[in-house]
């Protein structure tokens, strides 16, 4: 059972509809935050997971947010705190993984992943701020395998990714000392629809821990920097069961 670390704070996900990212918003849910999601095209799947936060107990809003638009994240940000009344938690979880060769990968490509993965966290990070120092919050960005370890068919993910790691440290230094940023790295991530495929078996077969990552395992890691220590900040855990080893 998770234990009521966050009872009493208000967190925001953002991508908390569905994936990684409702798994995140239960798993906060479950230690006694009341819980802001965003999303941007799932609006049903937001719906199904606002009723099992609220199922849980707690208090939850979903909202329209484009995290790519200065306005939109303002306006969520905004409302959020409206709702709650204050932000302690912000958890940049939405983001764009798209595979593609970097020697025909287009700039439109090239630019979508990086508005959304990279520009994305700041813009948001930035409006939630001043509520994260009133409150000496915290924010945990959803980073990547990929932003340390190269990989070719996936250049423009990768880079988005690397970017989001420093951009987690610059952001531990800048926001010190009312805030602590950290952020959480998933290997391999398996999902319902991908199990037994060839992807998945082989990549298990790769892994020190014999399996793949789970959405739990990275909401986990997710609540850990939310409820630990304001002294550890600027780090970035990778959960991948030792994939990148």
């Amino acid at each position: 059972m998770t234990s009521q670390t966050l009872v009493g704070k208000a967190v925001l996900v953002t991508g908390g509809a569905r994936r990684i990212g409702r798994e995140i918003a239960l798993e906060l849910a479950s230690a006694g935050a009341d819980v802001t999601i965003t999303y941007r095209n799932s609006k049903d799947e937001a719906e199904q997971t606002l009723q099992l936060i609220k199922q849980l107990g707690r208090l939850a809003i979903a909202l329209e947010c484009d995290v790519r638009s200065e306005p939109s994240v303002r306006s969520a940000i905004s409302a959020s705190v409206r709702f709650h009344g204050h932000l302690d938690v912000l958890v940049n979880n939405a983001a764009i993984y798209e595979a593609a060769q970097l020697d025909t990968l287009s700039l439109d490509q090239w630019d979508a992943v990086f508005e959304t993965n990279a520009r994305g966290p700041f813009l948001v990070a930035r409006e939630a701020l001043p509520h994260l120092r009133a409150s000496h919050g915290r924010i945990i960005n959803i980073g990547s395998l990929g932003g340390l370890r190269a990989w070719p068919g996936h250049a423009h993910y990768c880079a988005s990714k690397a970017a989001l790691h420093m951009l987690t440290e610059a952001m531990a230094k800048a926001f010190a000392p009312e805030v602590a940023v950290n952020c959480v790295a998933p290997g391999w991530i398996e999902f319902d629809e991908d199990k037994g495929t060839p992807a998945t078996q082989r990549f298990a077969a790769k892994t020190p821990m014999q399996r793949n990552g789970t959405a739990k395992d990275v909401a986990q890691a997710v609540a850990f920097f939310a409820g630990t220590s304001d002294f550890i900040t600027g780090q970035v855990l990778t959960v991948d069961g030792g994939l990148g080893l």
